[in-house]
């Protein structure tokens, strides 16, 4: 007998072949029959009709940080909500795992660390998980058998080096013991599943006392001893972050990258590919990184997101604002400092000087103070701004735009919400990133869903960019969409029996309404652990999502069920050859 039969669904199979009519059956989770509609004989326990509904393979996230999210929101919201039913965690360096037993106050500076470079809740990380695990194993056990996805994680090279080195791993370099150490360790985690190593030498990446994170200290000798112990692992990868991911990189940047992959014979991604059309040098210049790996015998993959997710900024919070060459010593002060140094014209001169500079990079979009519209405020003063665009207030006031917005801003006492308008949402950019998205080592992803929790909303990134291939730009066929989300993920990760529609595969599926499909605005909920706030954005259209072939989304709503599994490198996973 079935478990469960959808009827009549519009099968779009994650092969990027065209969509069909079928009957599609599951039993002990997983897909049991694919067959033309009326055509299963077979009883099933429970069954829908699906006329007129999509039913594809369940979206897999290549670049997540729910490491922490999934003890206190085993549903991974709002990822799940939006059809995706396998997330890739432990990137960029940053785990919870492993803690060193004899050091409990390692535990404090990870979340800390945490707080600051991936924007998360400091009272829901004390409050939310159980910080009751030292080995990545331990920390892998703790979360089997209650979450509502699948959920695979890298080991995070700062975890592994602070282990080793204490305080030492800020600043100093390990000894030969201590980097046999470092890699014995990594070789314990791999053996417990964890996907690869995660690494970062970038720039903004600083812990919670505003220095370098660990990894940041590593010299690429220590770096290529790690990468040569996760090649010697079934079904396992590498990330990386370095300073040019923003922008362009270095040649010193594609080097290691390029010796890195090659050590391991793993391939090797990075996230995130700015793609803007008023910079068309800087696609070529990062692919070039891929190009040289092939030729080496790696495999260098970007990750680029294929919507422009909404990201707010404010001047009394830590945001990208702060990661502008010379903003952090200003928006780094006392809150009442602040607001005496910003309304000084010469240095709010010396901010705009920054900020337009080669200097910051990609950080310049961010430099059109005139295209801010203004978001939540909190004084009588700025009753009636929320929802204005600067320019036609600074216009108002006779102001020039930077003046006009702090000290709309100082009003508030820096709590104003800012949202930029894009820079890149012109008709020259989309038409780059579809021409981009054709490239062999160019992947959907990167949506930091689980960090940077109330700055930036990128998990609905799946319903948005199926809603906008269908009903907007239509850039990509349906098929071709789906594909982008399942399968090619699936493939680089080496899921077994993921990404696809087939007899035999596990049953990650999401329906959904063709004609409705999309995401609601972003809205700012405090719903986490101490009451703390975080972006949130509802499914439009998603009927529902299955993982494993038990329903935990139905309308937008969780079931309460949690069929989700910790996937596991060899187990889960298999080697995908770089040669």
């Amino acid at each position: 007998m079935l478990d469960h039969l959808v009827r009549s669904a519009t099968v779009v199979d994650g092969t990027g072949t065209s969509a069909y009519p079928a009957d599609v059956g599951l039993r002990n989770g997983r897909i049991a029959v694919v067959a033309p509609p009326g055509t299963v004989t077979e009883a099933a326990r429970t069954a829908e009709d699906a006329t007129g509904l999509v039913l594809a393979p369940g979206f897999v996230d290549p670049h997540t940080h729910y490491d922490a999210q999934l003890f206190w929101d085993p549903y991974a919201t709002p990822s799940l909500n939006h059809g995706v039913t396998t997330v890739a965690g432990g990137n960029c360096g940053f785990t919870l795992a492993p803690l060193h037993p004899a050091r409990p106050a390692d535990a404090d500076y990870t979340r800390r660390m945490l707080a600051r470079v991936e924007g998360m809740s400091l009272i829901a990380l004390e409050e939310g998980a159980p910080w009751n695990w030292h080995t990545f194993g331990e920390y892998l056990d703790a979360l089997e058998g209650r979450i509502a996805v699948n959920a695979g994680f890298m080991v995070g090279h700062c975890a592994l080096r602070r282990h080793v080195m204490g305080e030492d791993a800020i600043g100093g370099r390990p000894t030969a013991e201590q980097l046999t150490a470092m890699v014995d360790l990594l070789h314990d985690a791999l053996r417990a599943g964890a996907w690869g190593l995660s690494t970062t030498q970038s720039g903004t990446h600083s812990d919670g006392d505003g220095r370098p994170v660990a990894s940041r200290h590593a010299r690429p000798d220590e770096l290529l001893a790690l990468s040569r112990a996760v090649g010697a692992h079934e079904g396992t990868q590498l990330e990386a972050i370095v300073a040019g991911c923003l922008d362009r990189f270095s040649d010193d940047e594609i080097d290691l990258f390029v010796a890195m992959t090659a050590a391991a014979g793993r391939p090797l991604n990075w996230n995130v590919l700015t793609v803007d059309a008023a910079v068309p040098d800087r696609v070529p210049r990062q692919l070039l990184a891929s190009e040289r790996a092939r030729a080496a015998g790696g495999r260098i993959v970007a990750l680029t997101m294929p919507i422009l997710a909404p990201m707010n900024m404010s001047l009394g919070t830590f945001c990208a604002l702060n990661l502008i060459p010379g903003w952090g010593e200003v928006l780094g002060l006392p809150v009442p400092e602040r607001i005496v140094r910003l309304h000084d014209p010469e240095v709010r001169a010396e901010l705009l000087r920054r900020a337009e500079s080669p200097e910051a990079g990609v950080f310049r979009r961010f430099a059109d103070f005139a295209r801010y519209v203004i978001g939540d405020t909190y004084s009588t003063e700025n009753e009636g701004l929320t929802g204005r665009v600067v320019a036609d207030i600074a216009a108002e006031r006779g102001q020039d735009p930077f003046h006009c917005l702090v000290e709309i801003c100082a009003r508030d006492g820096l709590r104003t919400v800012l949202w930029p308008m894009p820079t890149d949402n012109d008709p020259a950019s989309w038409e780059l990133r579809r021409r981009t998205w054709e490239h062999e080592d160019v992947l959907l992803g990167g949506s930091d869903a689980g960090a940077h929790l109330d700055r930036m909303c990128g998990a609905p990134y799946t319903t948005r960019f199926i809603g906008d291939c269908l009903r907007g730009r239509k850039l990509v066929p349906l098929e071709t969409a789906v594909r982008m989300l399942t399968d090619d993920p699936a493939r680089l990760f080496g899921l077994r029996g993921r990404g696809r529609i087939t007899e035999g595969h596990h049953a990650d599926l999401v329906l959904f309404d063709p004609e409705r499909i999309d995401a609601g605005p972003a809205q700012l909920v405090h719903d986490l652990p101490g009451g703390s706030p975080r972006l949130d954005a509802k499914a439009i259209g998603v009927v529902s999502v299955r993982v494993n072939g038990v329903e935990t989304i139905r309308d937008d709503r969780v079931t309460g069920a949690v069929p989700g599994t910790v996937l596991r490198s060899g187990r889960d996973t298999r080697t995908v050859p770089t040669r």
